[in-house]
Order: C-alpha cells, then sequence, then structure tokens
C-alpha cells in the first residue's frame, strides 16, 4: 500500500485513488495534488476500505481490474452499505456494456484509460459540484408511499424507514421530481444530471431508481417510461 499523507486541509478536496497500477497512482496523485487536492492512494480494495475508516474522502477514483477484489465489487459493496461518497472508475474496458457495469454497481462517472490527466481533474471538479452543490428545492413529494425530500439523496417510507439513493439516483430523482407529470427525455435527464447520453446509461439509471420505488417493475405506476419520448414521474407535492 502506498500512502501519501498530508496535512490535512479542509478547504481543498480529499480524494483517494485506489488502483493497483503503481504508475496510474502516482501520475494520478502528482497531477491532482498540482490542481489543489489532497490524495491517499492505495493498491487494493480492501486497504482503501481500512483508510476509509481512518480519514473522510470527497471522492474516490478507483480502478475496474484489481488483485483480490474489482473496483466493481468494492463499489457495489460501498452501496449496499449506505455509503453514498462519489464514485469515478478508471477502466481499460471501453464496451458500453463494461460502461453500464460501472454505473449498475453505483459508480457516478467513468473515464477510459488511457486517459488525459486534465480530462481527471475536470471530471473530478465537475463530480465534486454536482454531488456538494445547495439544494434549493424545499418542496416534499409523495411518490406511492415513499416521500422524497430534494435536499437529501433518500427515500422516507409511511413506517419511518429511511431508503437511501445513491447521488446518481438522487439527481435523477430530483430532475424527474422538478417536471412531476410531465415527460421528461433522456437528452434532457442527461443534461440535468450530468450523465453520458450515449448508449443506455439513463435507462440503466431509471431501472436502479425503479427498483427502489416500485412495487411490480414490470408495470411501473410511478416511473414510468414514455414510448419514443422519455420518461415521467408522477408524484404529488406534500
Amino acid at each position: 500500500m502506498n500512502i501519501n499523507i498530508q496535512e490535512k486541509q479542509a478547504e481543498k478536496p480529499h480524494i483517494l485513488v485506489v488502483d493497483d497500477d503503481r504508475r496510474i497512482c502516482e501520475l494520478v496523485s502528482r497531477f491532482l495534488h498540482a490542481h489543489g487536492f489532497i490524495v491517499l492512494t492505495v493498491d487494493r480494495a480492501g486497504a482503501a476500505t481500512e483508510l476509509m475508516q481512518r480519514f473522510s474522502f470527497d471522492a474516490l477514483v478507483v480502478d475496474v481490474m484489481m488483485p483480490e477484489k474489482t473496483g466493481t465489487e468494492f463499489v457495489q459493496e460501498l452501496r449496499e452499505q449506505g455509503n453514498d461518497i462519489p464514485v469515478l472508475m478508471l477502466t481499460a474496458l471501453g464496451e458500453a456494456k463494461d460502461r453500464i457495469a460501472g454505473f449498475e454497481c453505483g459508480a457516478d462517472d467513468y473515464l477510459s484509460k488511457p486517459f488525459e490527466p486534465k480530462e481527471l481533474v475536470l471530471r473530478l471538479r465537475a463530480l465534486l459540484r454536482r454531488t456538494q452543490k445547495p439544494i434549493k428545492i424545499s418542496t416534499i413529494y409523495q411518490i406511492g408511499g415513499w416521500q422524497f425530500d430534494p435536499k437529501h439523496d433518500e427515500l422516507k417510507g409511511s413506517d419511518g424507514n429511511i431508503l437511501d439513493l445513491t447521488n446518481v439516483e438522487g439527481n435523477l430523482l430530483r430532475a424527474l421530481a422538478e417536471s412531476a407529470g410531465d415527460v421528461v427525455s433522456r437528452d434532457e435527464l442527461a443534461e440535468r444530471c450530468n450523465l453520458d447520453a450515449g448508449g443506455r446509461t439513463i435507462d440503466v439509471q431509471v431501472t436502479r431508481l425503479r427498483r427502489k420505488i416500485e412495487e411490480n417493475t414490470k408495470a411501473p405506476r410511478y416511473l414510468q417510461t414514455m414510448r419514443g419520448k422519455g420518461y415521467l414521474l408522477r408524484a404529488e407535492r406534500v
């Protein structure tokens, strides 16, 4: 494990890089440091888990292909544990199915290797902006048996049960709630949520969200697909 610890500076974003390629870690660490980030690096998921118990991070940069546990498995475990820390995945796999697998496990963004370090910086800054920006909406929405407060990435059941949403799911539900009752196209959702409009990215995220709010995902009542047009959320303002 390669850990480069600096004095904590609250005004700078703290990033944990998880990659077993030492050359990539050194390159990313050096470049992010030069652009105002505080960076720690580890070479496997287990070491990342240990470090996250000791330090607080603003985002993770995670490689897909690693020994012991893949980046996809690592991120999926984080999400299952309710950890919604922003995650940017690095992958040498360029096919759409591999990108979709990354989003399905809960990643917020991805970058294919080889990549320009400057693009990594820009993507991280964009990721931090959209996951940490203040929420101006104060309306609470009733979606079936769930209430959604746009200030939080969570759903609250009538029994008081809290269901956590990932950052991507929260952004997507906010965008749909803002236009509740109206059809929102895939391209518009992608733009408003800072997601890739290509492939099936939006469809995958809608499917993940639908599993959380619908009793029957095969016959959805609240998050509906409008064939050839986009998606429509049926919700009431509380």
